[in-house]
């Protein structure tokens, strides 16, 4: 029986059960964040008690597959016959084991209070047999006090590191291949805390002004080292179209298109109009916007948001890979693509186990269309920046370097600021999990004259 007042532990359950919902259920699947949102309002729970919620449940979501490692020989000696029973990978008995591990090992609880409110969870979500379980269970983890995954207890690296930072093994496998001695700190990273970040719409307030009330707010605040309009801060709300939140690598797609005041830009696959927004913002009410997107409430978000913040684009519903715009050109154009989003994983918690191999093939298909699409709209000397978050070599390079053999484009000039993010290639490359960025591949090219 649930309790009639929801604690932040009973939230970060129920959060986590969201996001994995039993097999053959009828539950909502909703992500890490849709269902914080959700149960934390449902519960009425405070600031404090959802910020406890969304630790445990962030972090019990990140870092399964390394809790269920731990878990492994606790339960092995247990009856788990039935995989949708309490006991099961997605039962809620598990689940409550995964998130005390969670608060036990990567917080600093009060280790009795932690564990008698988790046996009671399990004695209200099952019986008194299995309380005594978890009790069991969490009892011995203390004892032991386990260290973390040794690489001497795996056949090979890629289990090892997988398990060790709680990762899909093809993400682990793909990322070495890519980044080297890098992947390391790349594992630990996504592991982390994303760096939090707001755009300022200079149309309204300037950057330094929007920096001294954030502090003025008592925010952690600072300028970001690229993006002239961008502000890494912990307190990334929107805030009446003065600014919004945006990551800082997402910040950098549009500086790398660099609008300018009086040029016609094209923006396709607008969604809800992060970087339209930062492009209108740049023209400073000088040249033109146009924005494509397919999805009607991506529409009708993007058409609310430059209205708060003052702004105007011409808005186009439908398919960007077809023949919307007949005849029209324009002097930049950018591709902010669907993807796999492998570069954000760091950011949702549940990303990486939703993702699968082989995305970074499927999706492709619809990037190269998407690019041949939007070279036919650049003018002579035009710039077209294509842009994904992700590192998947079939959504990036391979992407790119196709469209360039048999399209009349090369690559262009990349602004200064990002030099130590450069391919040999002079495309832009950001890595995932280096001081809380998004990863984030973005490829300036311009039509030739």
């Amino acid at each position: 029986m649930r309790p009639a007042h929801a604690s932040g532990r009973d939230v970060a359950l129920a959060v986590v059960r969201d996001v994995f919902p039993p097999p053959g259920s009828r539950a909502v699947e909703r992500s890490a964040q849709g269902a914080l949102d959700y149960r934390a309002r449902k519960a009425g729970l405070s600031d404090r008690d959802t910020a406890f919620a969304a630790e445990l449940a962030y972090g019990a979501i990140k870092m399964r597959r390394t809790l269920d490692w731990y878990l492994a020989a606790a339960l092995r000696d247990a009856r788990n016959d039935d995989e949708n029973g309490p006991l099961g990978s997605r039962g809620v008995i598990r689940e409550i084991l995964r998130l005390a591990l969670y608060e036990l090992a990567y917080t600093r609880p009060d280790e009795h209070a932690t564990v008698f409110e988790f046996v009671n969870l399990a004695k209200r979500y099952g019986h008194r047999g299995l309380g005594n379980l978890v009790n069991a269970v969490l009892r011995n983890f203390l004892r032991q006090r386990p260290q973390p995954p040794a690489r001497d207890r795996f056949a090979g690296d890629e289990e090892f590191l997988a398990t060790r930072y709680s990762l899909p093994t093809w993400i682990v496998r793909q990322w070495r291949e890519l980044f080297g001695e890098r992947s390391e700190a790349m594992f630990a990273g996504v592991n982390e805390p994303a760096a939090a970040a707001v755009v300022v719409n200079a149309r309204k307030i300037e950057p330094s002004q929007a920096l001294e009330q954030l502090r003025a707010a008592g925010a952690q605040a600072r300028p970001s080292r690229f993006v002239a309009e961008s502000v890494v801060t912990d307190r990334a709300r929107d805030n009446d179209g003065c600014w919004w939140p945006q990551s800082e690598s997402s910040a950098m797609v549009v500086d790398v298109l660099l609008p300018q005041p009086g040029e016609t830009i094209l923006d396709l696959c607008s969604g809800r109009g992060n970087k339209a927004l930062q492009i209108g913002a740049r023209l400073g009410g000088e040249g033109s916007l146009t924005c494509v997107e397919r999805n009607p409430a991506k529409v009708a978000a993007l058409q609310r948001r430059l209205a708060a913040a003052e702004l105007s684009a011409a808005i186009v519903t439908g398919d960007a890979t077809a023949d919307l715009l007949p005849g029209q050109q324009f002097d930049r154009v950018l591709v902010d693509a669907p993807c796999s989003g492998v570069g954000i994983i760091g950011r949702h918690p549940e990303a990486r186990w939703k993702k699968q191999r082989s995305d970074g093939e499927r999706l492709a298909v619809t990037q190269r269309a998407l690019l041949e699409r939007a070279a036919r709209h650049v003018h002579r000397g035009g710039v077209l920046v294509y842009a994904v978050c992700s590192t998947d070599p079939r959504e990036t390079t391979e992407v790119v370097e196709g469209f360039l053999a048999h399209e009349n484009f090369e690559r262009g000039l990349i602004p200064a600021a990002y030099e130590a993010h450069l391919t040999d290639a002079n495309d832009v490359l950001i890595v995932p999990g280096i001081e809380g960025r998004d990863g984030f591949y973005i490829a300036r090219l311009e039509r030739r004259l």
